[in-house]
C-alpha cells in the first residue's frame, strides 16, 4: 500500500528536532531531556518495531542510518520541483518560445544557488548527472587537455572508486599516477604530497570528506600548496557540500564535484565547479550540442537541477542547525555504544572528521553477521558503490586496519531527519547483538581468558 508523506508531520518533526538542538546549548536541562528521550525511546521500541531474529520477522520498514549512501528528498525540495515536472516542461535550451525561457530562468536560478554554497560564480557551475560524472570529467578532462605537456596526476589511496578508476584509465593512456598513502588517522601527509609534485604534474585530486570514515582532509593547505606549484586542484566534495563550510576561493580549489542526493536533493543530478580565473581547461568526455560551456553536452534536466538548487539553498541556510543536531546525535550514539561495549574502535581521526559519518569496528564480531542481525536498521559496512564485494574496505586497509577489524566495521550515517529515538534504538540493538555474537565466538572466549591472539601460532590443515 502506498504511503504518502504528510508535509505537516515532517514539519512537526523538524520543529521537534529544533527544540532538541536548543536544549543542547542549555546544559542545565540536558539531564532532564536525556531522561525524557530514554523514556520516549522505550515507547518507540515497544510500539514501532517488532523483531524476531529466528523467524526474521520485521514489522514496518527499517530505520534509516545510511546517510552517506543517500539522503531522503527534503519535502521542501520536492515542492520546488513539482511545477517543472508538470506545467513548466519546456526544454531550457529552446530559445524561441516562453516554454524554454521559463525553464532556462529556473535553471539559471539553480546555478546561482549552487554557486552560492561554495562561494563560486554562477558561470563556473556545470550541471552533470552526479558526482561520479563530475569526477570523471575533472580527472580525465584536465589530464587529457594538458597531456601534451604534463603526464602526471596525484590522488590518494582512499578516494572514491570513480576517481581511482578514472586514474587507472589514464594510466592505460600513458599517464603516470601517484596514489598517495594516508596516515593511520586517514589524513594525508602534506610533506609527502609536496614531494610527489613535479614539474610534470597537471592535477591533484583529493576528496574533502571521506565517504567511509568521515575524515576531513586539510583542503585549504592542499589548495595553497597546489597554487604555489601551479598545479590544478580538484576535490570530490560530494560528502562535504552543505555539511561543512566551503569556499573555493579562500581554499584555492580549481575544480569541485557535487552530488544532489547527498544533500537531500534528487538523484541523477550533480554539478562540477570549474574555475574561470585563472582558467581551468578541460577536454569534454561527452560529445553533443555543446551545452554547459561545451563541457557537458546534453539537455539539462530542469526539474532535477531545480531540486539541486533548492537543496543547496536549504543546506546553506540550515547548515549551522544541522551541524549541531548531527554532532549531538553522533556523540550520543558513540557514547552509548562505547560505554556498554569494550573493544570498539573508531576508524579515522576523531577530531578532523564529519560526525555524521561514524565508522566503528567491533572486535571479534563479523560485520556482515552484525548487519544481518540488525535487520530493522538500514546500515552499511562501507561505500554503497562497493557493497557487493566481500573484500574488506580498501579505505580501512589504507589506514592500516587489520583485516579482522576491517571485516567487523559498520558505518553509521546520521542526517538531518535522524531522531533521538532512532539513535537510541540503534545503539541498544547494536549492543544487544554484539554481545550475542561475541558469546558465540571462540575468539572472544579466548580473549576473556586473557589469551593474546596475536601470539598464537595457528596450524593449517
Amino acid at each position: 500500500m502506498l504511503r504518502l508523506i504528510n508535509p505537516k508531520a515532517v514539519k512537526a518533526a523538524i520543529g521537534l528536532n529544533r527544540q532538541w538542538v536548543a536544549c543542547i546549548s542549555q546544559s542545565a536541562t540536558v539531564g532532564q531531556q536525556s531522561e525524557a528521550a530514554v523514556s520516549s525511546s522505550e515507547q518507540f521500541r515497544q510500539k514501532r518495531i517488532k523483531l524476531n531474529i529466528k523467524s526474521d520477522n520485521v514489522e514496518g520498514r527499517p530505520l534509516y542510518l545510511d546517510a552517506q549512501a543517500t539522503t531522503p528528498l527534503d519535502f521542501r525540495v520536492l515542492d520546488s520541483m513539482l511545477p517543472y515536472l508538470t506545467n513548466y516542461y519546456g526544454n531550457p535550451h529552446s530559445r524561441t518560445h516562453a516554454y524554454g525561457w521559463e525553464t532556462e530562468q529556473a535553471v539559471e536560478k539553480a546555478r546561482e544557488q549552487v554557486a552560492a554554497i561554495i562561494g563560486a560564480e554562477p558561470k563556473e557551475i556545470i550541471f552533470t548527472s552526479g558526482a561520479t560524472e563530475s569526477n570523471n570529467i575533472a580527472v580525465k578532462g584536465v589530464a587529457r587537455f594538458y597531456g601534451s605537456k604534463k603526464k602526471h596526476v596525484i590522488t590518494t589511496q582512499t578516494e572514491h572508486k570513480c576517481v581511482l578508476d578514472s586514474c587507472r584509465a589514464l594510466e592505460n593512456e600513458g599517464f603516470r599516477v601517484t596514489y598517495l598513502p594516508v596516515q593511520a588517522n586517514g589524513i594525508i601527509d602534506m610533506k609527502q604530497l609536496e614531494e610527489a609534485i613535479t614539474p610534470d604534474t597537471s592535477l591533484v585530486s583529493i576528496m574533502t570528506v571521506n565517504n567511509e570514515i568521515g575524515v576531513k582532509q586539510p583542503i585549504s593547505d592542499i589548495g595553497a600548496l597546489c597554487r604555489s606549484k601551479k598545479v590544478f586542484f580538484h576535490t570530490d566534495a560530494a560528502q562535504a557540500v552543505g555539511k561543512i563550510p566551503l569556499d573555493v576561493n579562500s581554499m584555492n580549489i580549481d575544480l569541485m564535484s557535487i552530488s544532489g542526493h547527498k544533500i537531500y536533493g534528487p538523484k541523477g543530478v550533480g554539478a562540477l565547479y570549474v574555475r574561470r580565473r585563472p582558467r581551468v581547461r578541460l577536454e569534454p568526455i561527452q560529445s553533443g550540442g555543446g551545452q554547459e560551456r561545451g563541457l557537458r553536452s546534453g539537455t539539462v534536466p530542469a526539474p532535477l537541477v531545480v531540486g539541486l538548487g533548492a537543496a543547496a539553498e536549504l543546506a546553506q541556510k540550515e547548515m549551522e542547525y544541522d551541524t549541531k543536531w548531527i554532532n549531538f546525535l553522533s556523540k550520543r550514539l558513540l557514547d552509548r555504544i562505547t560505554t556498554a561495549l569494550p573493544h570498539v574502535i573508531r576508524n579515522g581521526d576523531p577530531e578532523q572528521t564529519y560526525n555524521g559519518c561514524l565508522n566503528l569496528s567491533f572486535a571479534y564480531v563479523e560485520g556482515e553477521s552484525l548487519l544481518m542481525a540488525l535487520k530493522d536498521v538500514a546500515l552499511s559496512s562501507g561505500s554503497a558503490c562497493t557493497s557487493a564485494s566481500l573484500e574488506p574496505s580498501y579505505v580501512l586497509r589504507a589506514i592500516g586496519t587489520e583485516e579482522d577489524l576491517a571485516h567487523s566495521s559498520i558505518r553509521f550515517g546520521i542526517g538531518r531527519f535522524t531522531t533521538i529515538e532512532e539513535v537510541d534504538y540503534t545503539a541498544d540493538k547494536c549492543i544487544q547483538h554484539v554481545e550475542r555474537l561475541r558469546e558465540m565466538s571462540p575468539l572472544w572466549e579466548m580473549v576473556q581468558e586473557g589469551i593474546d591472539l596475536k601470539n598464537i601460532q595457528w596450524s593449517q590443515h
